[in-house]
């Protein structure tokens, strides 16, 4: 057969196949942009300079809000760690996905057996489910390397980063705190430390950094997921010292804490070991931001930063204040969901600098997978949607948000459900069915509650949120037949008349001149020699 003959028969099928691909379109694997997607543990919505903070200092993460876009009203999507980061990875809400509380909280019966509390939690699912399409499976199948660092808290093995979608896992495994903290020797199955009094989370960005060199042929999802700034809160003699006199600078209040409805609550932004573990995680940041520009990727690399929770103003280290944010990880307010919330995609030029539309975590799975040119799997419904229109400085239609959280916070967070349909937001208490009702375009501290003033209103939000929490069968709390009202009560008097005052003298001893926590520094001051 001559060669002009055979090349009409072949070169229609040579185009079919490029084309076809079940249905998809090809992607050119040159063009695709890399992802850098960071998320902090335990980090408030003002604890970074761009964000109001006079107190705290992150230059990096400060040139990423001033390079991408802000998303002023950004959210997780949980108050709590292992739902907002399931939502993450599924673009899920909690209630779909059925990871409604850190996963280690007890439930039920057992709870009851320790706590008094109205309501006994009920039980939750306790790892990613099997049959999800992971954003990082997703991104896999299109293409993408994958890379996880850190925090996973998504499930034992079999339910490690490894089965769900990552290729490399550096330091993610079931628990969700940096076991032996922040200095080696640390504990960590999946990340051994190459030294003692090596820093934990500049080593997770290392890893990440070392991930982003190796792939820089070949488009990349990295997650680096920082332990910090979970507790224990850790730093170095130095960090500390510098955030101790900043706070003297700055005029150190005499009272740092009040009472909420059930534990004190932190006030001021003066802690100088928890602004100390913020440093460090910027200079974290740092380390990756500077290896995308050396390596050339930086202009074809999207970057994410978010939070999984707010700043724990109430329980654990009691560390920050989310004002003018009302309460913080663990709550049900606004300091409970709020985020920081920035994408850098710089291939989309003429951004806005900020957007004020309402936006959640389970937002990135459908907006990476727009950028990354990736069909949406048809397999894993989303509840997220691309915010790919916003970025290009254009509309779209407005939409509600859920929350839903029938167990209650270590940090005094009580069980919930939680609508926002444009600037209003209704809370369903789920121990006394009692509503709340805020508007935050006017009180985004949700001093006022306007339920009584507005109920016709709260009664059509809250129609629409028993119909959604029926529809994706949503687990809800049972009464706690052992309730004793006398007891919470006495409980509630102690918690002021002692743990309050012990929380100021802490709080000033933090501050004083010859604070040691003890000799070493948190392990920082250990040394491979």
């Amino acid at each position: 057969m001559k060669l002009k003959n055979l090349l009409k028969l072949t070169l229609p099928l040579i185009l079919a196949t490029l084309t076809s691909c079940k249905g998809k379109k090809l992607i050119d694997h040159s063009k695709n942009p890399n992802i850098v997607f960071i998320l902090a543990d335990d980090l408030g919505a003002h604890d970074l300079s761009y964000a109001g903070s006079e107190y705290y200092e992150t230059p990096n993460i400060d040139a990423i809000a001033k390079e991408g876009v802000n998303f002023t009203q950004g959210y997780a999507a949980a108050q709590v760690c292992s739902p907002s980061r399931a939502s993450i990875m599924t673009g899920q809400n909690t209630a779909r996905h059925g990871i409604t509380d850190w996963i280690g909280a007890t439930t039920g019966e057992k709870w009851g057996q320790t706590h008094n509390t109205k309501v006994l939690p009920p039980e939750y699912v306790h790892a990613i489910p099997e049959n999800s399409i992971t954003l990082a499976k997703a991104l896999k199948a299109g293409g993408y390397r994958t890379f996880f660092a850190g925090k996973w808290h998504l499930g034992d093995e079999p339910y490690s980063p490894e089965n769900n979608g990552f290729e490399i896992n550096k330091g993610g495994w079931e628990v969700g705190t940096p076991k032996g903290g922040y200095y080696a020797p640390w504990k960590n199955p999946k990340l051994d430390y190459k030294y003692e009094g090596e820093n934990l989370t500049m080593r997770l960005a290392e890893e990440t950094a070392n991930f982003i060199s190796e792939s820089k042929d070949e488009p990349f999802f990295a997650f680096l997921s920082f332990y910090a700034v979970h507790g224990p809160i850790e730093t170095t003699e130095e960090k500390w010292k510098k955030y101790r006199d900043k706070a003297e600078a700055q005029g150190i209040p005499d009272k740092g804490y009040k009472m909420e409805r059930i534990l004190p609550i932190r006030t001021v932004q003066d802690n100088p070991i928890y602004a100390g573990l913020i440093e460090t995680m910027d200079d974290a940041v740092g380390v990756v931001l500077t290896s995308l520009k050396e390596l050339g990727l930086d202009e074809n690399t999207i970057v994410i930063f978010t939070s999984d929770n707010g700043g724990v103003a109430s329980g654990d280290a009691f560390s920050t204040t989310n004002f003018p944010l009302r309460g913080g990880k663990g709550y049900q307010w606004e300091g409970g969901i709020r985020e920081p919330y920035l994408i850098k995609a710089p291939m989309l030029k003429n951004s806005p600098k900020s957007i004020d539309y309402p936006v959640s975590g389970i937002d990135f799975y459908p907006t990476l997978l727009d950028l990354a040119g990736i069909e949406k799997p048809q397999n894993q419904l989303l509840d997220g949607i691309s915010l790919v229109p916003l970025l290009k400085g254009e509309t779209i239609g407005k939409r509600p948000l859920f929350w839903h959280y029938p167990h209650y916070g270590n940090q005094g967070g009580e069980p919930v459900s939680i609508i926002r349909k444009e600037d209003w937001k209704l809370i369903h208490y789920w121990e006394d069915g009692r509503d709340e009702l805020y508007n935050l375009s006017v009180d985004p501290g949700e001093k006022k509650d306007v339920h009584s003033s507005n109920k016709l209103l709260a009664q059509s939000l809250r129609n629409e949120l028993d119909t959604y929490l029926k529809e994706v069968g949503a687990n809800l709390p049972s009464k706690h037949h052992n309730y004793d009202a006398t007891a919470a009560k006495a409980l509630y008097a102690k918690r002021k008349a002692e743990m309050l005052p012990k929380l100021e003298e802490q709080r000033k001893d933090f501050l004083t001149k010859d604070f040691q926590p003890n000799e070493n520094w948190y392990d920082s001051k250990l040394t491979k020699d």
